[in-house]
């Protein structure tokens, strides 16, 4: 016997698929009030919301800067910013897309490698970015012109001497009365850059200078955020506030609003190996965001994957009611 779906089927000219084709309705139809059901969800994922967020809120915490950053910790301030200057820092060995110090430092997987197809896109010399242009930008400074003037004519040798035991001097730094307090030694221009840096950075004209943009609205916070993720402030914030990788903690910048919730789908990669101790994790973990939306997008076209609503019959949880009365 000829069914209707079958015969419906070959009238287009192919088989009739339960897999792929729906089933043609020939019951009754019933009236449904699209507007209720949409205010009863609406009311219910708001009741939801208000109560998720008394209970599961983040902490309202201000957005980290610079100045702020540079007044709870001057001495970390201090000693990352020579690490700017004397390129030795982590954003000065990042390699692409930042600069072109480490090309081996980009990630692949295999031939894919979109760190080094794009190259440096977005420039960042540490010591002229981080030190020296924003010490240019301070005005009626004769003292401080000269030591950068004397600091950018020195030889690239003679830089590494004032540096190098600038640096290991400014482990024993303290802060008091306003001011670095930094041992004595042969720092030559180094020591007065650093301080008037670190009373820039205090006084907050250094956020200012480092989100100076040619755009009317500055929205570019690239340099402050990689200059303060160089220094251990940050992560000691995330660490007490549990948002290392390894504790799984999400928080929004501002607001008493729950965390990110829908990132934990994207971190969860980083606790299962081989991403988990892997140096191309980022790429891994992109890789297979993408490969799964991808999945999530080809669902209607899936065979198997697509029949599973229909294969689990919620459907029938869903319009139980209608089942009901023509049972």
């Amino acid at each position: 016997m000829t069914t209707a779906d079958e015969t419906n089927g070959r009238r287009h000219g192919r088989r009739f698929n339960p897999d792929r084709d729906v089933a043609v309705w020939n019951g009754k139809y019933l009236p449904y009030d699209l507007v209720k059901e949409f205010l009863i969800a609406l009311v219910v994922v708001t009741l939801l919301v208000v109560l998720l967020a008394v209970v599961f809120s983040s902490p309202d915490d201000h957005p980290v800067t610079v100045r702020s950053w540079s007044t709870a910790q001057p001495v970390d301030f201090a000693q990352t910013a020579i690490t700017e200057l004397d390129g030795s820092s982590a954003v000065a060995n990042y390699g692409p897309p930042y600069n072109a110090t480490n090309p081996g430092a980009t990630q692949s997987i295999g031939p894919f490698s979109p760190e080094r197809w794009f190259g440096v896109h977005h420039p960042i010399d540490t010591a002229n970015d981080y030190v020296i242009a924003p010490l240019q930008t301070l005005p009626d400074r004769a003292a401080l012109d000269a030591s950068i003037n004397a600091y950018t004519s020195a030889s690239s040798s003679q830089q590494a001497n004032w540096t190098t035991a600038y640096e290991k001097a400014v482990a024993n730094a303290t802060f008091a009365q306003g001011g670095l307090k930094v041992p004595s030694g042969a720092y030559g221009p180094v020591a007065p850059m650093i301080s008037a840096l670190t009373s820039m950075a205090r006084s907050g004209a250094l956020d200012g200078a480092l989100l100076s943009s040619r755009q009317f609205y500055g929205t570019d916070y690239t340099k402050p955020l990689l200059f303060i993720a160089d220094g251990t402030y940050l992560a000691n914030l995330g660490q007490a506030q549990h948002l290392q990788g390894s504790q799984w903690g999400m928080m929004n910048e501002t607001g008493n609003y729950p965390g990110q919730a829908w990132l934990w789908l994207y971190t969860l990669w980083y606790q299962v190996a081989p991403m988990k101790t892997s140096s191309n994790a980022d790429l891994q973990v992109w890789a297979i965001m993408m490969l799964l939306t991808l999945i999530l997008a080809l669902v209607p076209f899936i065979p198997g994957l697509r029949s599973i609503p229909r294969w689990s019959r919620i459907y029938r949880l869903i319009w139980r009611q209608h089942y009901r009365d023509i049972s």
